[in-house]
């Protein structure tokens, strides 16, 4: 797909790059074509690991869009979203995101392939975990 957004993505991930900051950029396109918001990553300036341009995205559509102009919205970003900016995106009702680079493409010209993962365990304590939870959602 050859797209002017993804282009955009990918200028905002080269800006920040020369600023110091892992090359990511992501921009937020309304129902009707428009751009709403553009981010890039700041976590290396910020000091802030969470300082992803599509949470920051996700963050301020959350704030700011009402949830039907939320779920009429596409995210263009230079990279496949990362598990956490996945959530955010997820929780903010964003529509659809378009990405140039795959998480497994982007893994391929890291050093070492990437994160390694942290193990998990678990269920436990089912019930007193579920007591806590059971009712909040409607």
């Amino acid at each position: 797909m050859s797209s002017p957004h993804l282009r955009r993505a990918i200028e905002l991930a080269a800006e920040a790059r020369a600023a110091g900051n892992p090359p990511f950029g992501s921009l937020l396109v309304g129902p009707g074509g428009a751009v709403l918001a553009e981010e890039r990553n700041t976590s290396v300036t910020d000091d802030d690991i969470t300082a992803h341009p599509e949470l920051k995205l996700a963050r301020w559509a959350a704030r700011t869009l009402t949830p039907e102009v939320a779920a009429g919205t596409t995210m263009f970003t230079s990279c496949q979203p990362c598990g956490m900016c996945v959530g955010a995106i997820e929780r903010s009702g964003l529509g659809h995101v378009v990405f140039a680079l795959s998480t497994e493409q982007l893994n391929a010209v890291k050093p070492g392939g990437g994160f390694a993962p942290v193990p998990q365990e678990g269920p436990s304590l089912l019930e007193e975990a579920t007591a806590v939870v059971a009712g909040y959602y409607r």
